[in-house]
């Protein structure tokens, strides 16, 4: 049976938390590093519904995407959200890793797994950070070739919808076809200048301001808002599958509790 700190080693190996941006807090965050797992549920996020649901099956580990502490914490009680998810974990006893944009950026991570997801070819990368330990590149965002070049861009929206998931697509129409696409799951919309450096004429990703809309039409580009959980749960299922491989012993289960959290009307 594999323990907390050996899980956490394979997800070093392939998002190596050295890469995380200065801001963040990935990492092993709540456990004790030896305690033996027999149950991994994999989230987006650590909400007190997919504690009830790590409760419920078992789990010893949750693996998330975004850190279940993100801002300093200066107390632990159940007057707040974040202390109460906390007492949770804590009281169950289970551990919570987290891999944020060590993830985004990693071979494979959540930008990837969207690429693929919108079924783009010839994948590249947005913007190069570095080279990690094992000279692999890293970097927040990937551009690729449209599964169908010529859409428009409302179409185009139509179709990132269906393949995501989303409960809504807000888009400009920058006025020209979808030809080449950049993707940058979750909040990348600073991003904007490099996907047109790229040649890109769309740019997928979540939660944008108005006036990065007003910006874009005016720079000629579709700029496409397809929300922060759909453009980054793609990477959860594989996740699962890849810790699925490496610990045969291991049960690891996606989390069915938690989704898109709002609707539209």
């Amino acid at each position: 049976m594999a323990a907390v700190k050996e899980i956490y080693q394979f997800i070093d190996q392939i998002a190596p938390f050295c890469t995380q941006e200065s801001f963040d807090n990935a990492g092993f965050l709540v456990g004790r590093g030896d305690r033996e797992v027999q149950r991994v549920l994999v989230a987006l996020d650590i909400t007190p519904w997919v504690v009830d649901e790590a409760v419920r099956m078992g789990a010893n580990l949750i693996v998330a995407h975004h850190p279940v502490i993100f801002q300093p914490v200066k107390s632990v009680t159940d007057e707040s959200l974040v202390g109460r998810v906390l007492l949770a974990l804590t009281e169950q006893k289970i551990a919570a890793i987290c891999a944020h944009t060590n993830l985004d950026a990693a071979h494979g991570g959540v930008n990837g797994c969207l690429a693929r997801t919108l079924e783009l070819t010839d994948i590249g990368q947005l913007c190069q950070a570095g080279v990690d330990g094992k000279g692999r590149p890293y970097g927040i965002g990937r551009v690729g070739t449209a599964h169908q070049p010529g859409l428009s861009a409302a179409r185009y929206a139509a179709y990132v919808k269906g393949r995501l998931g989303s409960a809504s697509v807000r888009f400009v129409d920058g006025g020209r076809p979808v030809q080449k696409v950049a993707v940058g799951g979750g909040a990348c919309g600073s991003m904007m200048e490099d996907a047109l450096a790229q040649g890109c004429d769309t740019f997928v990703t979540a939660d944008l301001k108005y006036n990065q809309f007003l910006d874009a039409k005016a720079l000629g580009l579709n700029l496409m808002d397809a929300g922060h959980f759909p453009t980054e749960h793609v990477v959860c299922a594989p996740l699962v599958r890849r810790l699925s491989e490496a610990f045969p012993d291991v049960e690891v289960c996606l989390a069915q509790d938690h989704r898109e959290v709002y609707a539209n009307v």
